[in-house]
C-alpha cells in the first residue's frame, strides 16, 4: 500500500519525544492521518526544500464569528481619539440615513479616553452608532441608540454591569459588561447566513496563519453570543464546505436550564436531550460551558483583591452574585460539563478555584480538566492550587505585546509581573495552552509565541521577564498544550503516527530562531487532515 502524500526534505518539529524536541525529515500521510515519519512509497511526493513543519496551530480561546464580523466593520484600532472620530465620520458619509454604524477594536488606554456620545452625535448625521471596545467587555453608543433603549438623562441599574454616567449623572454612552445586553433587542440575533459568512471569513484568515483548529469561546447567549441558534451556523458552515478549520464550541452558561431527569441522574442542568461536553467529532464538537465570573483588566472591570493602581477606589466587580456563580459552576460540573470560567482578577480566580474544588469533592470525576479562561492576575498560591486541582489555565501571552502597557498602568509595576504568567505555570507542572482571545488583539500564533518568549510591551517595557518561556515551550503551548486543554491530545497537537495530519509549513523554526525573529516567520502552507488548505 502506498501513502497518499509524502512531505520530504523538511525539518519536522514533531513536538513529541523527550522534552517535545524530536525532529525528523519526512512525513507520510494516508487519508487524513500520519502513517510514517520517514519517506515511504507514495502517490505524491512534495519536496519542501528545507522548510520547517510543525503541528497545525490550535488557538485555545478565540471568537470566530465575532472576529469574522469585525472584518466587515469599521476598524477602530487607532492610538488617537481624533483619528477614531475621523474614521467614524468618513464611514457615516457612506451610509444611508438611519443605517447603523458599527465599529470595533478601540482601546481607551491608547486613545486616551472612551468615545463620547455627544461627539458621535455631531459626526454621525443622526445615525445610530455602536462602537465595540477591543476587550469585548464594553461598548459606546450615541444618543439615537440610547433613545431606542429608553435611556434618557438617568441611568438604569444593571446587575453585573454599568451604564456609565458623567459627574452630573448623565449617561455618557459607555455600557460596561452586562449593561451591553440592553442592546440585545436592537441588534440580536444575527441571521444564520450572516454568521456562516463571518465564520468562513475568519477561518480562511486563520489558515493563512497556520491555524488548523480553534475553540470558539462562547456561543448562544450572554453578551458574547450572536444568536440563540448559533450552533446551527457552524453546522451549516460544515455542511456547505465553509468551515475551514476544526472548531470546538463553548456554550454560554445562559442557555443552560433545568432538565427533566430520573431522580438517580446527576444531569440536572444542561441543554435539551442531555447533550453536553464531548458531543460531535473531529471537525465540529461541543466543548465546555462558558461562565463569566468577572470582566476586563484594561477595562478595569475585573474582580480584584486590591484597587487598580490608576483608579483608586475601584477593584472591579463580579458578573453576578458570588453564591450564584459558585452554584452555577458546581451544578454544571455535576451535570457532566467541563467548565471554562472567565476569571481575570485574582478575587475572581479565588472564587472559581473554590467552586472547582467543592465540585470535585462532592461529585468526583476523573481527569475533568476544568479551565480558567485568562487566569489573568494570579498569585503564586493560586498557581499551585490550580496545579493541585488539575485545572487548566488559559492565558494569552499575546496581550503582553499589544495591551501590556495598559495592563501595567492598571496594575502598577509591582503586580504586573504576575499577570498572564508563563514560566511559573510550567514550573508548577501545569500543561499550558496558548490562545489569543481574538479579536481582542491580533491573533497570529507566531506573534503570540514571540510575546511568550520576550514578554515586552509595545512601548518596549519588560513585562514580568521572570515569566518568559522558550521558543519550543511556546510552540508546544500552541500545539500540544491547546490540544490537551480540549481533551484532544490523542488525535492532534503533535506529529506522530496515527494522529491527524494537521500541519503548518514555515519558513523558519520558532523553537530555534532568535527570540525577536519569531513573528517574522512566514507560513508557507497549511494542511488540514492531509489536504492542502492554504498556500502562500
Amino acid at each position: 500500500m502506498k501513502a497518499d502524500l509524502v512531505l520530504r526534505n523538511a525539518r519536522v518539529r514533531t513536538v513529541a519525544g523527550p522534552g517535545h524536541g524530536d525532529v525528523v525529515d519526512a512525513i507520510a500521510i494516508w487519508r487524513d492521518r500520519v502513517v510514517a515519519l520517514e519517506e515511504v512509497p507514495a502517490h505524491r511526493v512534495v519536496d519542501l526544500d528545507g522548510a520547517v513543519v510543525t503541528p497545525g496551530f490550535h488557538d485555545a480561546h478565540q471568537h470566530m464569528a465575532w472576529f469574522g464580523l469585525t472584518l466587515a466593520e469599521v476598524d477602530l484600532r487607532t492610538p488617537s481619539l481624533d483619528e477614531l472620530y475621523a474614521r467614524v465620520e468618513a464611514h457615516a458619509a457612506t451610509l444611508p440615513r438611519g443605517a447603523w454604524l458599527v465599529g470595533a477594536g478601540y482601546d481607551e488606554n491608547k486613545t486616551g479616553a472612551h468615545p463620547d456620545r455627544d461627539a458621535l452625535d455631531a459626526i454621525a448625521g443622526g445615525r445610530p452608532v455602536w462602537l465595540k471596545h477591543a476587550s469585548g467587555h464594553m461598548c459606546v453608543v450615541n444618543s439615537p441608540v440610547l433613545a431606542q433603549l429608553g435611556i434618557g438623562e438617568r441611568a438604569p441599574e444593571v446587575v453585573g454591569g454599568r451604564v456609565v454616567t458623567d459627574a452630573a449623572g448623565r449617561p455618557t454612552g459607555l455600557l460596561q459588561e452586562q449593561a451591553q445586553r440592553l442592546l440585545d433587542p436592537l441588534v440580536l440575533p444575527y441571521a444564520t447566513e450572516d454568521l456562516v459568512a463571518a465564520i468562513e471569513r475568519a477561518g480562511r484568515h486563520y489558515l493563512s496563519e497556520g491555524i488548523t483548529s480553534v475553540v470558539e469561546a462562547g456561543i448562544g447567549g450572554g453578551w458574547i453570543g450572536k444568536s440563540p441558534i448559533e450552533a446551527a451556523a457552524y453546522h451549516q458552515a460544515l455542511d456547505t464546505g465553509r468551515l475551514p478549520v476544526r472548531v470546538e464550541l463553548m456554550v454560554a452558561s445562559d442557555v443552560l436550564h433545568d432538565l427533566d431527569r430520573h431522580d438517580r441522574d446527576d444531569a440536572e442542568l444542561g441543554i435539551d436531550l442531555g447533550i453536553r461536553s464531548g458531543w460531535g467529532h473531529d471537525r465540529l464538537s461541543l466543548g465546555p460551558v462558558k461562565v463569566f465570573s468577572d470582566g476586563s483588566l484594561i477595562g478595569h472591570t475585573a474582580a480584584m483583591c486590591h484597587d487598580f493602581a490608576d483608579s483608586p477606589g475601584n477593584s472591579g466587580y463580579l458578573q453576578d452574585d458570588a453564591d450564584r456563580l459558585r452554584a452555577l459552576i458546581i451544578r454544571a460540573h455535576r451535570s457532566g460539563w467541563r467548565v471554562a470560567t472567565h476569571a481575570i482578577g485574582d478575587a475572581a480566580i479565588d472564587l472559581v478555584l473554590d467552586a472547582y474544588d467543592e465540585a470535585q469533592r462532592r461529585w468526583p470525576r476523573a481527569d475533568v480538566r476544568h479551565r480558567i479562561e485568562h487566569f489573568g492576575v494570579s498569585r503564586e498560591d493560586q498557581v499551585l492550587r490550580a496545579a493541585a486541582l488539575g485545572v487548566v489555565p488559559v492565558p494569552q501571552a499575546r496581550f503582553v505585546g499589544e495591551i501590556g502597557d495598559g495592563m501595567i498602568a492598571a496594575l502598577g509595576p509591582d503586580r504586573a509581573p504576575g499577570a498572564y504568567r508563563g514560566r511559573s505555570l510550567l514550573d508548577a507542572g501545569l500543561i499550558v495552552p496558548a490562545s489569543s482571545d481574538r479579536p481582542v488583539v491580533d491573533g497570529r500564533p507566531l506573534l503570540g509565541m514571540q510575546d511568550a518568549v520576550n514578554r515586552t510591551t509595545a512601548d518596549g517595557a519588560d513585562f514580568g521577564p521572570g515569566e518568559r518561556i522558550t521558543g519550543l515551550e511556546a510552540l508546544t503551548a500552541y500545539t500540544l498544550g491547546s490540544a490537551y486543554a480540549s481533551h484532544q491530545e490523542r488525535d492532534r497537537g503533535t506529529i506522530e503516527v496515527g494522529k491527524l495530519a494537521d500541519l503548518a509549513v514555515l519558513s523558519d523554526d520558532p523553537a530555534a530562531c532568535a527570540p525577536d525573529a519569531i513573528a517574522e516567520i512566514q507560513v508557507l502552507r497549511t494542511f488540514v487532515g492531509g489536504e492542502l488548505a492554504w498556500e502562500r
